[in-house]
């Protein structure tokens, strides 16, 4: 009897302890592109939100900069602290994939998030994005041809050199502008990098406007690039002669807008790539989602997402245009 009293209280004290282990909320950290980038505050409020509700753990981290490598030795903190998901919105297409491999060794679960790892998705197990990237860049050169009527030199003030997202961005505009017989009066003069800090954006939209005096428009793909180029355009007094659109968060550009700086742009709502990002993972380490391509699941306020081909999944089918008429309808 006395064996059995101490298997039984054995059995409990197991049960308990695998019952408190289980217990341990799950712990999300996701690494942004670098500090003082306020498009980031948007996706993490997404992650902080879903967290509260789900019951996981969240932290943010960033580099400084945003450099190629400027994020490994916070992966490897983070390898190190052992949490269970690194979300990152990777500097670089390549020059994260041993560090990112090395996390997923560790069974940690790996995601991009409002960016990926272009031509090296197997060294992360899903990516989240706003919307279908192919589309970008076509889609800027259409709003920035309807502007200046088809007809004109631009240019293009983009993040960093190494940005996988802008660089898949900007292929496709090349690609729209050299093969869409729409846009053959549309010149691309000049490319340039503002390394998504405001001074240095700053400074190359000035350049710009000094190097190329026949620029009739700016395309810019980055939230920090676009707010710098409207207030050098703003500034000069240029709105009639030289316009400004891109990728652009709302808070930042209403006054653009309001005063005719800016009379459009475009972007998504990068909240919910927090939103979903978290839901995604909580299932995936839950066992209620299975990350497999062709497979669907449903997010509060998002509805059906389903993973796509090399595992990814979008938020919203298409971008969002934000002008006079609907700015104010948007907080973020």
């Amino acid at each position: 009897m006395l064996k059995k009293t101490l298997l039984a209280g054995l059995a409990i004290g197991v049960a308990m302890v695998t019952t408190a282990y289980a217990a341990d909320p799950i712990k999300i950290v996701y690494i942004g592109k670098n500090t003082g980038n306020p498009y980031f505050d948007s996706i993490t409020g997404g992650f902080e939100d879903a967290c509260k509700s789900l019951g996981c753990e969240f932290e943010f981290v960033a580099p400084a900069t945003a450099e190629a490598t400027s994020q490994i030795p916070f992966i490897e903190a983070q390898i190190q602290r052992g949490v269970n998901v690194i979300a990152i919105a990777p500097n670089s297409p390549d020059a994260l994939n041993q560090v990112l491999d090395g996390a997923k060794a560790k069974g940690i679960l790996v995601l991009t998030v409002n960016g990926d790892l272009v031509g090296n998705e197997t060294h992360r197990d899903a990516t989240i994005l706003p919307v279908d990237f192919t589309k970008t860049g076509p889609n800027q050169v259409e709003l920035m041809g309807s502007m200046i009527g088809y007809k004109g030199d631009i240019a293009i003030l983009s993040a960093t050199t190494e940005a996988p997202d802008q660089n898949t961005w900007i292929a496709a505009m090349n690609d729209t502008l050299k093969n869409d017989a729409k846009y053959k009066d549309m010149h691309l003069v000049a490319t340039v990098y503002g390394d998504d800090q405001p001074e240095k954006s700053t400074t190359e939209m000035e350049a710009l406007l000094s190097n190329y005096p026949n620029l009739v428009g700016v395309i810019a793909p980055t939230t920090v690039g676009i707010a710098a180029a409207a207030q050098v355009i703003q500034s000069r007094n240029l709105a009639a002669t030289v316009h400004v659109t891109g990728l652009g968060l709302p808070s930042e550009m209403r006054d653009f807008v309001k005063d005719g700086t800016v009379s459009a742009f475009q972007l998504w709502s990068p909240y919910n790539e927090g939103w979903l990002a978290a839901h995604f993972a909580v299932g995936v380490i839950g066992g209620t989602i299975k990350n497999e391509v062709g497979g669907t699941f449903d997010v509060p306020n998002l509805g059906t997402i389903t993973i796509a081909d090399k595992n990814a999944m979008n938020t919203q089918a298409e971008l969002t245009t934000f002008d006079a008429k609907n700015i104010d309808d948007f907080d973020f």
